[in-house]
């Protein structure tokens, strides 16, 4: 085909070749001409054509002829006035601005002030300093309590942080200062206006810590945090704590290899016990370290970890040693719709009376500190979504507990006219058990994006405890849910949540008697709606609104505590920027 082409292109070249030239007498002779083989030409066969052939032109030159134009104008009468042109911005809505301080101040029934700030100022690339503010306290008011049921809580905390290109730290510092009273009294006993004179059920804590954190960018120490805590009471009651954790981290391949290092040293001495005046003393060191390896692919993750225990007793000179699995896996069998999740843990628990004080702030100073050994917590479960906008998360699980702590109240030391000593001592407070117990638990959740402004979510928890040594897991519910929603819109915002809380049994000894004697009390199970509520009336200024217990239920969270019933408080946030 390429020799027939050549061929073809030649014989044109050729011929308009020819062409070009003067016709003259024809000397060529036919002759016959034998063809041996084909004609295969090369590439120096072919002559180029030349770019700027000369050309013959036997045409006469003419001269161009004039052309001349012109324009028949009519005039037109016109009223058109032109103005000056206008720049036209491109239609936008107005632009939110948002402001890095803020002060929140409110007033409420019951006599309940309430302020809550934060300010900070620095440079965003290099530093940055704040302090948080936060007060709420009520004069109390509870019917028919016989002491003074009045609260206050105070916090303060200041924090400076520090941006390098490698490295980032902060430093923090506080102290919080919270008052309560003892003033559940029990129902059954009739106590004297001698001894309700007589008695003083305040009680006041107090913090003080101060701590820190580093991390460092490209580096396989990833940092670590640092933190110590004091902590006492008005009974002489002091706890100190000190926490540090480091974490270090090391990629393989495509997997990361972290370890986190722990070091928490806690010691704490009670003036004094429940039934005699001796010191309780309580010391700890735990040196643990939890190395876990990371395995990540498209559909599935799976780490490989351990957590391990050097415990020193302190205050018994006993040492232990406590190893703990922690391996999780997820399973992604339907993109966004179902993941499958499993997996089997367990901890070293460190109680302080700091903690048991926070959960439950009418226990006495009187506790005995332990640890509670979680042996192992071995759940399965799904999550995922039912919908673009529905999401679910389901699990069971069943954990091996030794020394888990109950709250129990404490045995009266009064008929209701002899006098105590202490403020906790008339049966108004709690002390803590110990026992090991075997848990299988149930834990459901479910979320609602309705739109972009409302969104809901409902959870529930279910947990049946199996006792070794006591009657009941006490004042432990079994089931416990709760039901939220939020509406937000540019100008104002509302919100809902419903908490239920299921019954609780409480071990109750009278006056005198042994613990043989005591019984079973049922604190029954209650409701608490809350509500809140705003409107922007810029992007500085906000006015707010929230309610409390709005069912104005007359529940007891705990045994003889009855909480506040409707409590409405309003109050305004301004924004700025320093």
């Amino acid at each position: 085909m390429h020799k027939l082409l050549i061929t073809s292109f030649f014989i044109l070249v050729t011929s308009v070749s020819f062409s070009q030239i003067t016709k003259k007498k024809d000397t060529l002779k036919t002759e016959e001409i034998s063809v041996e083989k084909p004609y295969a030409p090369t590439i120096s066969d072919a002559f180029k054509v030349r770019s700027n052939p000369n050309i013959d032109n036997e045409t006469k030159n003419l001269a161009k002829e004039k052309v001349s134009y012109s324009i028949f104008s009519v005039p037109v009468a016109s009223t058109f006035a032109p103005q000056k042109g206008k720049a036209q911005s491109i239609a936008r809505g107005p632009k939110e601005r948002f402001y890095e301080n803020y002060i929140s101040a409110g007033y409420g029934n019951f006599k309940t002030p309430f302020l809550d700030a934060f300010m900070h100022f620095g440079d965003k690339k290099n530093n940055d300093f704040g302090i948080f503010l936060n007060h709420l306290s009520s004069d109390g008011g509870i019917k028919d309590v016989l002491l003074d049921d009045n609260f206050s809580d105070s916090k303060i905390d200041v924090y400076y942080k520090q941006f390098d290109r490698d490295y980032n730290f902060q430093i923090n510092a506080g102290s919080q200062l919270k008052k309560q009273n003892y003033y559940g009294l029990s129902n059954d006993i009739t106590y004297s206006d001698a001894f309700i004179a007589a008695m003083n059920e305040e009680q006041i804590y107090k913090t003080v810590y101060g701590g820190g954190k580093v991390s460092f960018e490209d580096s396989f120490f990833q940092g670590a945090s640092a933190e110590i805590v004091n902590f006492s009471d008005d009974y002489n009651t002091n706890e100190i704590r000190l926490l540090v954790k480091p974490k270090l981290e090391f990629p393989i391949s495509k997997e990361k290899i972290n370890g986190e290092f722990l070091v928490d040293l806690i010691s704490g001495r009670f003036k004094q016990s429940y039934t005699e005046t001796n010191d309780v003393n309580y010391s700890f060191l735990n040196l643990g370290f939890s190395p876990n390896l990371e395995i990540v692919r498209e559909n599935f993750t799976l780490n490989l970890g351990a957590k391990l225990y050097y415990v020193n007793d302190l205050e018994h000179k006993n040492t232990d040693y406590y190893a703990y699995p922690n391996v999780t896996t997820s399973f992604k069998m339907i993109d966004e719709v179902l993941t499958v999740v499993a997996g089997i843990t367990g901890d070293l628990e460190q109680n302080s009376y700091k903690d048991f004080a926070s959960e439950n702030p009418f226990v006495s100073p009187t506790l005995n500190i332990l640890q509670t050994d979680q042996q192992y917590r071995a759940y399965a479960g799904t999550k995922g979504k039912l919908a673009s906008n529905i999401g679910y998360n389901f699990n069971v699980s069943h954990t091996s507990e030794k020394n888990k702590p109950f709250f129990i109240q404490n045995q009266t030391k009064t008929d209701g006219t002899i006098p105590v000593e202490k403020g906790y001592e008339a049966g108004n407070s709690f002390g803590v058990v110990y026992d090991n117990v075997k848990t299988l638990g149930f834990f459901g959740e479910i979320t609602i994006d309705a739109s972009k402004e409302f969104n809901f979510t409902g959870t529930l928890n279910y947990s049946n405890h199996t006792t070794e040594t006591i009657l009941e897991a006490w004042n432990t519910p079994k089931m416990t849910a709760t039901i939220s929603a939020d509406y937000q819109n540019k100008d104002w915002f509302a919100g809902a949540k419903l908490f239920y809380n299921g019954e609780t049994e409480d071990f109750v000894i009278p006056y005198g008697f042994l613990t043989e004697n005591g019984s079973i009390v049922t604190n029954e199970s209650y409701i608490d709606l809350n509500l809140n509520g705003g409107y922007n009336f810029s992007d500085r200024l906000t006015v707010f609104a929230k309610i409390n217990n709005a069912l104005g239920e007359k529940y007891h969270r705990f045994l003889n505590y009855q909480v506040q019933t409707l409590q409405i408080l309003g109050g305004l946030t301004y924004k700025f920027d320093l």
